[in-house]
């Protein structure tokens, strides 16, 4: 299996947003579908044949994804509340995508951001801990020489899975010194975002929830005005 932590074209944690995803949505995601995300960020065919990526191997991966979203969303960013309640309408870029400075000055004094960073912290390190997560490097199945952080070739896909996911978490971690990712603000979607865009910090998992958001929050406001 090939960890991505540091190699170029890999993307572990986007590849781990995807995953966590995927079974969010549907939590009995079939073998198959599994395996083309996984080819979707970079393991080879011959790492993912029904003998080398089995049933078994597939409920295992399901179950670890199912366990470090709870760090996705349990340590996630929070924007607090809906664009207009409180918060900035615009980010970097007035999208509405990124959160607005209130939420950097609550980040900058500390409190309920630094809070969330510290779980997140602890959390991580206890998967670290569990995976025995010792970086080494390795190069098979055509790849180039890239880092590994499981316990070695003989590494189940959950243990690799989580190794490797919890690495890249805190590498975003201690890079923007805080927790970027989360689930997505918007009312009506759950969806997990990664957060290390350009800009503020996110609270949406894309520009079109901002935007239905921006759009209801003014509808609120015109509401408000004419009472």
């Amino acid at each position: 299996m090939s960890d991505a932590v540091m190699q170029r074209g890999f993307r572990p944690a986007q590849r781990l947003i995807d995953l966590a995803n995927a079974v969010r949505a549907t939590p009995e995601l079939p073998r198959a579908a599994l395996a083309d995300l996984l080819a979707r960020h970079g393991e080879s065919p011959g790492e993912l044949t029904e003998r080398a990526f089995s049933e078994a191997d597939a409920e295992e991966l399901r179950s670890a994804v199912i366990r470090i979203t709870g760090v996705l969303v349990g340590n996630g960013a929070t924007g607090g509340g809906a664009i207009g309640d409180g918060a900035e309408e615009g980010g970097a870029n007035g999208d509405g995508f990124a959160a607005g400075a209130g939420t950097d000055a609550v980040a900058e004094s500390g409190g309920a951001d630094d809070a969330g960073t510290d779980r997140a912290a602890h959390a991580i390190n206890a998967l670290l801990a569990e995976c025995g997560a010792r970086p080494h490097l390795s190069r098979h199945g055509g790849h180039a020489w890239h880092l590994h952080v499981d316990r070695g070739e003989d590494a189940g896909w959950a243990d690799w899975f989580l190794a490797s996911s919890a690495v890249a978490l805190a590498q975003i971690l201690t890079e923007y010194g805080r927790v970027t990712w989360g689930e997505c603000a918007a009312p009506r979607c759950a969806t997990l975002y990664l957060g290390t865009g350009p800009g503020s910090a996110h609270r949406y998992c894309s520009a079109a929830c901002a935007s239905r958001e921006r759009v209801a929050a003014h509808r609120r406001r015109r509401r408000a005005g004419a009472e």
